[in-house]
């Protein structure tokens, strides 16, 4: 009997991949997607495979979500306000009241899900877990932004204020989120997971570490730091690193992420857990931007401005020990990812910097901040 997904956000990044995914395996798929004009600037992306069945809609109206949910069998809720942008409502209305109205759709009308894959982040987290020299593993909260304002980088000991040392972040670490899209992402996964156990269904929320690949959007200046970087490089303009670039993300390519989706989908061990997914390894901004500069083939050098965004974790590599058990295994390097997200770049039409003009934005908004006594 051929199985049934909706994959929510499928036109975008990941949720594009995990319907080929799908497809690929035999599954009949419905993608539901607003094509955000931040994300598609252009519309309906040539990419969104035409085996699948196409709603642009959104997630916020009731009557579309019902729609969508019908004769579904799984959901892969991709769908998310993303990024580092300023509108605070919109990311609550939208990743949280939204997530919450496809849940109340569900129960009310007693549709016949049997199982629900939400899209979580690393966001959620205030802080990757470090060592202390004198205390062992610690979680450190957020960095102040005293202290970020003095250009003091470091993340201290909750205990003693010592520097630690990144260390793995495991799923028990402390979650709350400490931008207003982290925020959002805990109530996705706490609403999902806490339906899940209350109605009898079962439900996985993603943790995914920070995604990259082909079809990121070129157009969002807000999110995804390989794409802006390049985009940048490919305009003749040098990235821009906030702090001082030594800050690490643990990057990891679109269809390991999509295929995390599908074991999810095929395991009932990680039901009802939030669960991590990433590389496993931590990879310093200034050194993204060294790769994508060798690649292309551009020698441009990264500025550094003294400039911070508030609530942004120093370092975060994803502890995936429980996914892992269960036989995930990432298959694509980060040199070899990053050259395949350069070709597929390369590929599209009049590629612009967007990013000059919405720093400003981020700047007059308060997102962006300043070292005290740096000129601009």
């Amino acid at each position: 009997m051929t199985k049934r997904a909706l994959v929510t956000g499928g036109a975008g990044l990941i949720g594009s991949h995990v319907t080929d995914f799908l497809v690929r395996n035999g599954w009949q798929v419905r993608v539901l997607d607003n094509l955000e004009p931040n994300t598609h600037r252009r519309g309906k992306p040539s990419w969104i495979n035409p085996k699948a069945e196409f709603v642009q809609g959104d997630l916020r109206d009731r009557q579309t979500i019902t729609v969508a949910l019908d004769k579904i069998d799984v959901v892969f809720h991709q769908a998310a306000y993303g990024g580092y942008m300023p509108e605070i409502s919109k990311y609550v209305h939208v990743n949280s009241l939204g997530t919450a109205q496809l849940l109340e759709v569900i129960r009310e009308k007693n549709l016949p899900i049997k199982k629900i894959i939400v899209a979580s982040s690393q966001a959620v987290y205030s802080e990757g877990a470090g060592n202390c020299p004198k205390h062992g593993l610690v979680f450190p909260t957020v960095r102040p932004v005293e202290q970020l304002q003095k250009g003091d980088w470091e993340v201290h000991c909750p205990i003693c204020g010592e520097i630690t040392k990144s260390a793995p972040t495991p799923e028990n670490a402390p979650v709350g989120g400490e931008t207003v899209y982290g925020l959002t992402k805990v109530d996705q996964e706490k609403l999902v997971l806490l339906w899940g156990k209350q109605v009898g269904i079962p439900t996985v929320a993603l943790r995914y570490s920070c995604t990259y690949g082909p079809r990121q959007s070129i157009f969002n200046p807000y999110t995804g730091v390989i794409a802006i970087f390049c985009t940048r490089l490919l305009n003749n303009l040098p990235p821009v690193l906030y702090e001082d670039g030594q800050q690490t993300r643990d990057f990891s390519f679109v269809e390991d992420i999509a295929g995390a989706n599908l074991l999810a989908c095929d395991t009932d061990n990680l039901d009802g857990l939030a669960v991590n997914v990433g590389s496993s390894e931590g990879t310093p901004i200034r050194k993204v931007a060294e790769i994508l500069s060798q690649l292309l083939n551009i020698d441009i050098q990264p500025e550094t401005r003294g400039e911070f965004r508030p609530g942004e974790m120093r370092h975060l590599t994803s502890d995936t020990k429980l996914i892992r058990a269960d036989g995930y295994k990432p298959k694509v390097r980060l040199e070899e990812g990053i050259q395949r997200y350069i070709d597929w770049i390369k590929a599209q039409s009049d590629i612009r910097d967007y990013f000059t003009e919405a720093e400003q934005i981020l700047k007059s908004k308060g997102i962006v901040h300043r070292v005290k006594g740096k000129n601009a």
